[in-house]
């Protein structure tokens, strides 16, 4: 009578050390869309306020706004909107339903300056005197100098004394040596969307103290200290519009990195 010796059955493999199970589906899924997060985040940053920028490249008035009765410098913003041609003229007509006494731009080196005076169909009187005609148009062209592609050049005119109205509205044509010409002249409505080329606007607040405005008294002065405000404006605003779009850049840079590392570190 033969014997049968049992085989015994094989246990189950036990598990190697240092091997992690594999990831389930959904484990998975969440992994790739939090490595792209950061990625398409970063880059969503970025982009928009660098597109922003587009929309302070137009003549404007620096600063913006001014006192009645008062005398100001103004300054026309002329940012170079094109990649490919250079600005060299610069006309801008006075508002005729609001004629100014007196409206004396500052030289500007690399520019020859022309001023145009009309008659009034009123005379306008100031300090006692009437005035028989008033600046309409100033016109400035390049000499020796022009506003190249990724540049700005501001203006300065001293003006005074101010109406009192609600605003001064200017318009302006930019030539460029392509023989292209921007008309900046749209009037932009109160509450509307601005329109593509919105005329320079200078709006106009009451007057302070005792009312004749701040540069009555001493209009040369009150013409300088406003000058050198509206500048350091003018740089402000420009620094700031600079400081949000290098931080877009980096925010896209840092999260594109982010989204790199965090990548690779799951993928191994």
């Amino acid at each position: 009578m033969s014997e049968t010796t049992a085989v015994p059955s094989p246990s189950p493999a036990a598990p190697s050390q240092g091997t992690a199970p594999a990831p389930a589906p959904d484990a998975r899924r969440r992994g790739r869309l939090a490595r792209r997060l950061p990625v398409v985040g970063g880059l969503a940053t970025g982009g928009v306020l660098l597109l922003a920028g587009p929309a302070f490249a137009h003549v404007s008035v620096q600063p913006g706004q001014a006192e009645q009765g008062s005398y100001a410098t103004i300054n026309f913003k002329v940012p170079n909107e094109r990649d490919n041609a250079s600005t060299v003229k610069l006309e801008v007509t006075l508002p005729a339903d609001h004629p100014l006494a007196s409206a004396m731009p500052q030289p500007v080196p690399g520019w020859k300056v022309d001023v145009t005076k009309s008659k009034l169909d009123k005379p306008l009187e100031t300090h006692g005197k009437k005035l028989t005609e008033a600046v309409s148009k100033i016109t400035w062209t390049a000499d020796g100098s022009k506003i190249e592609p990724g540049q700005f050049q501001q203006f300065p005119v001293s003006v005074g004394q101010l109406p009192k109205a609600d605003k001064l509205v200017f318009k302006a044509l930019q030539t460029y040596d392509n023989d292209e010409v921007v008309r900046w002249i749209e009037p932009t409505k109160e509450g509307g969307p601005e329109p593509e080329n919105p005329a320079p606007v200078l709006e106009l607040t009451p007057a302070s103290g005792d009312g004749h405005g701040s540069g009555t008294a001493d209009a040369k002065n009150a013409g300088g200290e406003a000058g050198s405000a509206q500048q350091a404006a003018a740089d402000g605003s420009d620094t700031t519009a600079r400081v949000l779009g290098g931080a877009g850049i980096v925010v896209g840079i840092i999260g594109v990195a982010f989204g790199v590392l965090a990548g690779r570190r799951r993928g191994a």
